[in-house]
């Protein structure tokens, strides 16, 4: 499949090759503030290169997450880096990790957008998600 805005991509991506040399001697960055300083590289990607590449506590907000959080009643915040925040002040930080890739799985195979299968949701009985109960 076409990536779509390949040259922007591209771009993007021979940026960020020379900023690892420039300025960190070819190695990725450990830290969120370094990561977020390269090009092409936000937030969220940050995140999930800390927590996977690194294995550092980390919350990665995409779209399942901004998502679901709402629907659980977590927190009311829709801006991904204030719901980041909200989650972590309510989690242990040694779940931080775990409970985005759970939302993320979660969103993608049962808590759809459109068409939620609350029936097959084992979240249902503590879920506050009025529409589909």
């Amino acid at each position: 499949y076409s990536t779509g805005f390949f040259r922007n991509k591209a771009k993007a991506i021979i940026g960020l090759a020379a900023a690892l040399v420039a300025k960190h001697q070819g190695v990725v960055p450990d830290t969120l503030e370094d990561l977020v300083a390269l090009p092409g590289v936000g937030r969220k990607t940050a995140n999930v290169v800390l927590s996977v590449w690194f294995h550092r506590p980390a919350i990665p907000v995409d779209t399942h997450v901004q998502r679901l959080v709402g629907r659980l009643g977590l927190t009311k915040e829709t801006d991904p880096v204030k719901i980041e925040m909200a989650l972590q002040r309510l989690l242990p930080q040694e779940d931080w990790s775990f409970t985005a890739t759970a939302l993320i799985g979660h969103g993608r195979r049962v808590c759809f957008a459109r068409n939620p299968g609350c029936t097959a949701c084992a979240l249902r009985p503590d879920c506050p998600f009025p529409a589909r109960r």
